[in-house]
């Protein structure tokens, strides 16, 4: 399944485990995209986030994923975000945040 925050963010729950990211996760995007992760997280057991269809982020797009991974370290569940952009892993190394992540 997935669904859509209607300014250019995805969020593909079809493989199990996985929540699948694509598309823009930006200042515009990224409230409506944390809510909507959270969501899905809430929803099961998720143990990836999986950010390859990401084609555009900035330091919002940034902190929502660092909140995703609080969110998840607080309920409990380990979550690996995997297959990061270049520059969004630039910007967590710069920002020096990178090792909150899994």
């Amino acid at each position: 399944m997935t669904s859509s925050t209607g300014r250019g963010f995805q969020l593909d729950t079809g493989t199990p485990g996985t929540l699948g990211v694509s598309g823009v996760l930006s200042f515009d995007t990224a409230a409506a995209a944390l809510q909507t992760i959270q969501a899905a997280l809430a929803g099961g057991a998720v143990g990836q986030l999986d950010l390859v269809g990401v084609r555009h982020s900035d330091s919002a797009g940034l902190a929502c994923v660092l909140a995703v991974a609080a969110e998840a370290d607080r309920c409990g569940q380990t979550l690996q975000v995997i297959n990061m952009p270049a520059g969004m892993r630039v910007l967590a190394q710069v920002c020096e945040v990178d090792r909150l992540m899994v």
